[in-house]
């Protein structure tokens, strides 16, 4: 068998109800390369890797359970990446869809690393800790909405699925845990400048409490600071909002 490590914050899922509930979800897009995040002791990957006419891939941190994995699983051979997953390349060449019970102290790192691969990720289903997973479906205007909510759903329509108990895992988590579901825009926002846009949304943020024009005064000049949009705080803005302030403002010298 395996040991639990508290340092990787390993929370194996139990439950078959479960299991079967997120394969569901996943098998509702089709897709032909799957990359699985953390697969554990396999509660996921044991469905996973017999899934016929896909090309499949885990990427797993854990010496001892890469091990666990090709032993129990021999088709598992050649298919584990041991490594970090924010420190790997692309997985595939082309489209791919990501699945996974995410470690949640890395969570939030994760969904970071799913933008750095946006432009060939095609969906992701994925566990993670109740009150993040809420905050990447907030709308403007919810207390939860941030910097992941708008960053996500700046590439990505957000569904949230359903609600996990702690009992579901081995051992149970102190919080709880919900699935959530990423699909990217059928219709992408007009983004022209992502460095300033992710500057833009990252400072309004991290001084969320005050007017946006006192937050992010040095983004804009001093004409631009006058429309009434920077009478707001930043979780008043939609998504949409700070695409269109983003266009707007003086993105040539945040250039990439």
């Amino acid at each position: 068998m395996y040991t639990l490590k508290k340092s990787l914050g390993q929370h194996f899922l139990r439950d078959e109800n479960i299991v079967a509930k997120i394969i569901a979800a996943l098998q509702e897009r089709a897709f032909t390369q799957l990359l699985e995040i953390g697969p554990g002791g396999g509660a996921l990957t044991r469905h996973l890797v017999g899934i016929p006419g896909i090309v499949f891939k885990a990427v797993e941190l854990d010496e001892e359970k890469v091990r666990f994995l090709e032993n129990t699983y021999p088709a598992l051979k050649g298919k584990i990446i041991h490594d970090s997953i924010l420190d790997i390349s692309r997985p595939f060449e082309g489209a791919f869809t990501v699945i996974g019970n995410f470690p949640y102290n890395i969570s939030s790192q994760i969904l970071f690393k799913i933008l750095e691969w946006k432009d060939d990720v095609e969906a992701v289903t994925g566990m993670f800790q109740k009150e993040v997973a809420q905050r990447v479906a907030a709308k403007h205007g919810n207390k939860t909405y941030g910097i992941l909510s708008v960053l996500i759903q700046a590439y990505f329509e957000v569904e949230y699925l359903f609600e996990v108990h702690e009992q579901c895992f081995n051992p149970p988590p102190k919080v709880k845990s919900a699935v959530i579901r990423l699909i990217p825009r059928t219709e992408p926002l007009p983004i022209r400048n992502e460095a300033f846009f992710f500057t833009l949304v990252k400072t309004a943020f991290n001084q969320r409490r005050k007017m946006l024009r006192n937050a992010v005064r040095n983004l804009f000049d001093d004409t631009m600071l006058k429309n009434p949009i920077f009478d707001k705080r930043a979780e008043q803005l939609s998504v949409e909002d700070f695409v269109e302030l983003g266009n707007r403002g003086e993105g040539r010298r945040y250039e990439a």
